[in-house]
């Protein structure tokens, strides 16, 4: 090899780029959304996270539970907020609508028939019956999908999250002080505790 010549490096491979989320479109969001409310016997906020995290994946799980947090505190119910957000978020206001119209239109048509059913059935022992098995599946339905929202804080080992969903849980579950009044201090308190923490690590 001559001494003036050098070796030259190899080019460095490719690094592979994120895909970038898919943008559902109008009728795929009203769609979307009408599946997961036929499916949510009992609460649709499980159906809706395993549509949109896991088989859309439209969010990651800690935008979804950035972005149900947002619409937990807003007025209204919580997973009619959500469709409303999160369809806004790709197709703005006519996707909140397509989401909206999804989540509510067939099961609104599906509940005034039941209405009307159980008006005149009611009574009936084995329906009522029926009727307490699916609150108790309901039921854990709920707490499995709290456990996957959790594991987003659990896999950061984010302890103050921990701490503060643990301190929360504990002020309205079991010492049952007021929502509003919990909820006053604990978002201030959170968010004050995340932008230090932030600031800290940034320094």
């Amino acid at each position: 090899m001559p001494p003036d010549s050098q070796p030259v490096a190899a080019p460095a491979p490719d690094t592979p780029t994120p895909n970038p989320p898919p943008q559902p479109g109008l009728f795929e969001l009203f769609v979307a959304f009408a599946k997961m409310s036929l499916a949510g016997f009992g609460g649709v906020l499980v159906w809706a996270r395993r549509g949109i995290v896991e088989q859309h994946r439209w969010m990651t799980a800690e935008e979804f539970n950035e972005t149900f947090a947002l619409c937990h505190f807003l007025p209204g119910p919580n997973i009619v907020n959500l469709s409303f957000v999160f369809g806004s978020r790709f197709r703005g206001i006519a996707g909140g609508l397509a989401a909206f119209a999804g989540l509510v239109g067939p099961p609104m048509v599906i509940a005034t028939v039941l209405a009307g059913l159980y008006a005149h059935y009611g009574e009936i022992d084995a329906l009522r019956r029926t009727l307490a098995g699916v609150a108790c599946a309901a039921v854990g339905l709920l707490i499995a999908v709290v456990f996957k929202m959790m594991m987003p804080l659990v896999k950061r080992r984010d302890l103050v999250g921990l701490v503060i969903l643990a301190a929360v849980f504990v002020a309205i579950g079991l010492i049952r002080w007021p929502l509003q009044i919990v909820l006053l201090v604990a978002i201030p308190l959170s968010l004050a505790i995340t932008i230090g923490v932030r600031r800290k690590g940034k320094a």
